[in-house]
């Protein structure tokens, strides 16, 4: 199992999700955060005064699935997310020891 995680500008959530759906992924973890890379900050105007946004927004969606869906799920989410523009984002993969659901028990793949 693999922990899929992307950083992607807010807009894209939508598109993102249904391009799971699509193939087939049953949930994900949506968080709200902030940051920055290449993009930097930018500064903005607001009653007459300049300042400095330092982090900018973004979404993490966060989905664990099986290994033989990883490069499908990377894929889904490079296509749905891409603007051609800079601060599109980043995916990192990361292996995933254990997954239990809490209702039933059942633990491993039969848990995602």
């Amino acid at each position: 199992m693999k922990l899929v995680s992307a950083v992607i500008k807010p807009f894209k959530l939508d598109d993102i999700r249904e391009a799971l759906s699509e193939i087939g992924i049953a949930g994900i973890t949506v968080s709200e955060v902030k940051g920055f890379g290449r993009q930097k900050g930018h500064t903005e105007l607001y009653r007459g005064a300049e300042y400095v946004v330092d982090f900018l927004p973004k979404v993490r969606v966060d989905a664990a699935v099986a290994d033989d869906l990883v490069d499908q799920v990377v894929e889904a989410i490079s296509k749905a997310a891409q603007t051609g523009k800079i601060g599109d984002g980043k995916i990192f993969v990361l292996p995933l020891e254990q997954a239990i659901r809490i209702r039933t028990g059942e633990t491993g793949n039969e848990a995602l």
